[in-house]
C-alpha cells in the first residue's frame, strides 16, 4: 500500500510540475496575492476529483468519444488566446502590490477563472483521467485508492507550494518591472498552450 501510494504520488507530481497554463496561473494569482488558498484548493480538488474518475474507468469512455476531446480542445483554446490578452494588456500598465491591486478582483471572479483555466484545458483530463486514471486502473483493485490517494496528495502539494510561496515571495517582487515579467510568461505560456491544442483541430479542418 505505501509503496503503490509513493508510486502515485511521484507520477502525480511528474504530470502536475510541468509548465501550463493551470500553474501559470496560480503562480500569477499567489504573487498577486489574490485569494492564493482558495485557488490551490480549488486547482487541487478538481485534480482529485478527476483522478478518482479517471481510476474509476473515466478515461476508457473519454477514449472512446474523441469528439469530446475536440470540444474541450477549441473552448480551452479559445479561453486561453481571451486569458492571454488580458495578461498582454497588463503590459503595458503600471502595476504594483498596493492594496488596491490586491483586492481588486473578488473571489467569485478568480474562482470562475480558476475553474476555467482547470477544466477547459484538455491537457488537464490527459495527464489525470486518462494517464494517472490508465496507470491506476492496472492495479489490482485494493491497491488503487493507494495509488489514487498518492497522485491526488501531489497535486495538493503542489498547488499549495506555488500559491503560498509566490504570496510569501511577494513583497520582494513589487517592482512593475517584475509584474511586466510575469504578465509577459503568463501571456506566452497562455498562447502556446492554446497552440498546441488548435493547431491540431485547425489543421484536421483544412484537411477535411
Amino acid at each position: 500500500m505505501l509503496l503503490t501510494y509513493v508510486t502515485g504520488f511521484g507520477l502525480g507530481g511528474g504530470l502536475i510540475i510541468a509548465i501550463g497554463a493551470q500553474n501559470a496561473f496560480v503562480l500569477g494569482q499567489g504573487l498577486r496575492r489574490n485569494h492564493p488558498v482558495m485557488v490551490a484548493f480549488v486547482c487541487a480538488l478538481c485534480d482529485a476529483v478527476l483522478i478518482a474518475a479517471g481510476v474509476a474507468g473515466l478515461g476508457t469512455l473519454i477514449a472512446a468519444y474523441p469528439l469530446l476531446t475536440r470540444i474541450a480542445a477549441w473552448g480551452g483554446g479559445l479561453f486561453l488566446i481571451w486569458y492571454g490578452f488580458g495578461a498582454l494588456r497588463r503590459l503595458f500598465e503600471t502595476e504594483t502590490l498596493s492594496e488596491k491591486a490586491i483586492s481588486k478582483t473578488g473571489w467569485k471572479a478568480v474562482l470562475t477563472t480558476t475553474l476555467a483555466v482547470t477544466l477547459l484545458n484538455p491537457h488537464v483530463y490527459l495527464d489525470t483521467v486518462v494517464m494517472l486514471g490508465g496507470i491506476g486502473g492496472q492495479y489490482p483493485t485494493d491497491e488503487r485508492f493507494g495509488f489514487a490517494l498518492g497522485a491526488m496528495s501531489a497535486s495538493f502539494v503542489w498547488f499549495f507550494a506555488i500559491a503560498l510561496g509566490a504570496a510569501w515571495l511577494a513583497p520582494y517582487v513589487a517592482r512593475p518591472i517584475t509584474w511586466k515579467i510575469i504578465d509577459g510568461v503568463t501571456c506566452g505560456v497562455m498562447w502556446l498552450v492554446a497552440y498546441s491544442l488548435l493547431a491540431p483541430e485547425i489543421r484536421a479542418l483544412i484537411g477535411n
